[in-house]
């Protein structure tokens, strides 16, 4: 049982994909956008609830 580990190669098996930066751009700028959306909505619905609340 004195024999070396079997061989895993240190490369990849498939090339690089060419526009993974670009996706992964894409996906970062659509969180961020869908995010600030998120934001936005949910100041607009605070200061809707508060000045209801205060108008009643």
């Amino acid at each position: 049982m004195n024999r070396p580990p079997p061989y895993f190669p240190q490369n990849q098996l498939s090339p690089p994909d060419e526009n993974r930066y670009r996706k992964f751009k894409f996906v970062i700028g659509g969180l961020i956008f869908g995010v600030s959306l998120l934001l936005i909505g949910l100041g607009f619905g605070a200061y809707y609830l508060i000045s209801w609340l205060l108008s009643s």
